[in-house]
């Protein structure tokens, strides 16, 4: 996207579902982001947001980010050195051996530019590649086989990213995450838990070895855990850039370990060398006089845009935060946006993804009328160009992370990062954990009438995500606020949920992502039921909204809203990270 504005042609080139090659800036007032429920009213032009801040997960990444940027570099820099140190103190959410979507804004010129890390299969995956004795495999044995890992494609990303929108030299971004590794961290709280849970990831011979003491006991809060491996990783990267993870012994040894076992992996070294970053246009829309950004399939970002238009067009959900027939109407829409993004996303190389007739307004009005009269889950409906799909079966488990980053210029990057499930894979190399993102596929590939899924397997596809790191821009396509989420399929709720709480409530951004968190799919509502005071529930129950608890990943909402000259920061009170202007 080359640049984006706003104005009456341009709402409605992206009311009908287009990504805007190029636009211009209009002259006129841009509105405010303000922090008063409700208002969003137009005042004089107000400065150019400018940073430094960062939010992400984890204080020690924070501050490696603020560092980059004191040096003076850019927020694609700083991003690499918070995803470098994300890898190592929170290894259950991102890392090395991940995937990525990243949201780049140039303040200059208001370019957006998203890059695609998603993983992709090996050349040798077939349709049934979760399949065994002729039935697919449970969850648990998929994601442990050496099966369910693709080619990472973070950090080939992110040096594509850093080429093209870096200010400091590539080796200088990793000295904080090297330091940190050999010299060791303090185990935060929340890995101690995930060490010590349940997740069988966390139980492999790998993490096993890796998450032990020498007396024998498992790592606890306050211990002070050391990675070498690690360290030597990110030295090596620093010094070969993505090709040290594409080739060479780091690549061998993730060859070696996806190989081995009962149910060996066929990822291969070239493979690893074969994979590419891409390049992709956003997706854009209007929510009230702000426009909205996102990553295109894979991503399902565009589904966000979905819910967003049909709120537009269901007025109970501007009646605010303590009103049952708000949340009511909140949960009913998220059922209709997630029947239509079962039914259609996938890998755009492979299966067409019908994204202009889900945001056509015609389409956005006929599935916006349903939701009074839903009882039980929502069926798919038909847009313009949508292809013949099958049923899909695909699950989404915990395990990813947010980060954004504004720079000195006004640049910034919004940028959702995973290893799938909780510790990937739970295999690992080089100190660090492999991915086990190819379950985000389906595992069954056909219907029963023969059709396909839109997200069956398929060699060097690319899964289905729910990542949708956003972008937020003015009336005259400045930049005024960035966000993004975990939480598997949950993240289009989360983000849904933290958009319409900012834009159409007015609330501060620590408020709205602190909101109790509502995910409707399916036939169910989970939510944070204790979260919601007594009046509310009853009110969302007397209309056919009976709340229970939620049992998907919860939200760890990263962001920021330029409201009065400064960043309105915040960071997900459920998870560890904070956000920082200075």
């Amino acid at each position: 996207m080359s640049s984006l504005a706003a104005g009456t042609a341009i709402a409605a080139l992206m009311l009908a579902g287009c990504a805007v090659a190029e636009t211009r800036a209009v002259e006129g007032a841009a509105p405010a982001l303000t922090s008063q429920a409700g208002v969003s009213a137009p005042v004089a032009p107000a400065p150019v947001a400018k940073g430094p801040f960062v939010s992400a997960a984890n204080p020690l990444a924070v501050e490696a980010g603020m560092k980059v940027l004191a040096r003076g570099g850019s927020a694609v820099d700083a991003a690499v050195a918070i995803q470098a140190v994300l890898g190592l103190v929170e290894p259950q959410s991102s890392g090395l051996g991940g995937g990525a979507f990243m949201m780049v804004y140039d303040a200059e010129s208001g370019a957006i530019t998203v890059y695609d890390g998603r993983e992709t299969a090996p050349a040798a995956a077939t349709p049934e590649l979760f399949y065994e004795n002729g039935r697919p495999l449970s969850f648990v044995d998929a994601l442990l086989s050496g099966r369910s890992t693709g080619a990472p494609g973070v950090i080939p990303m992110l040096a594509l990213a850093q080429k093209q929108h870096g200010a400091l030299a590539w080796s200088e971004l990793f000295g904080d995450a090297e330091a940190l590794a050999q010299d060791g961290f303090t185990v935060s709280p929340r890995l101690a838990g995930m060490i010590n849970g349940d997740a069988p990831q966390a139980k492999t011979r790998w993490a096993t070895e890796y998450f032990t003491k020498p007396d024998g006991a498992r790592y606890q809060a306050g211990d002070t855990l050391r990675n070498p491996a690690y360290a030597e990783t990110v030295r090596r990267i620093a010094r070969e850039g993505a090709a040290a993870l594409q080739q060479g012994p780091l690549a061998e040894a993730v060859v070696a370990a996806v190989t081995e076992g009962a149910r060996p992996g066929a990822l291969t070294t070239a493979d690893l060398a074969g994979y590419r970053p891409l390049v992709r246009e956003a997706v854009c829309g209007p929510y009230k006089v702000y426009t909205v950004c996102v990553p295109p399939p894979p991503s399902s970002g565009a589904s966000v845009l979905e819910l967003l238009a049909m709120a537009e067009r269901t007025p109970d959900i501007d009646k605010g935060p303590d009103s049952p027939e708000a949340w009511a109407a909140f949960g009913q829409l998220q059922r209709l946006m997630y029947a239509d993004r079962d039914r259609y996303f996938g890998d755009p190389a492979f299966v067409s993804v019908p994204v202009a007739g889900l945001l056509d307004p015609a389409y956005v009005a006929q599935r916006a009328a349903l939701a009074p009269g839903l009882r039980g889950a929502a069926p798919y409906g038909v847009p313009a160009g949508a292809p013949r799909v099958g049923a899909d079966a695909t699950r989404e488990p915990a395990g990813t992370s947010h980060m954004v980053v504004v720079d000195a210029k006004g640049d910034a990057v919004s940028m959702t990062t995973t290893v799938e499930s909780l510790f990937g894979s739970g295999r690992m190399a080089g100190g660090f954990f492999l991915n086990n993102q190819l379950t985000d596929f389906s595992f069954e590939p056909l219907a029963r009438d023969g059709t396909p899924a839109a997200n069956a397997v398929a060699a060097g596809k690319r899964p289905r995500s729910s990542m949708s790191p956003t972008l937020i821009l003015d009336r005259e396509g400045r930049l005024v606020g960035l966000l993004g989420s975990p939480g598997g399929s949950s993240i289009l709720a989360y983000n849904a949920k933290a958009l319409i709480g900012a834009l159409a409530w007015g609330l501060p951004l620590q408020q709205a992502f602190d909101l109790p968190n509502l995910v409707a799919k399916g036939d169910g509502f989970g939510a944070d039921t204790e979260g919601f005071p007594d009046a509310v529930r009853e009110g969302m129950a007397a209309r056919g909204v009976e709340l229970r608890p939620n049992t998907t990943e919860t939200s760890g909402l990263h962001g920021g809203l330029w409201r009065n000259g400064r960043w309105d920061g915040a960071a997900d009170s459920r998870r560890e990270g904070v956000a920082r202007t200075q």
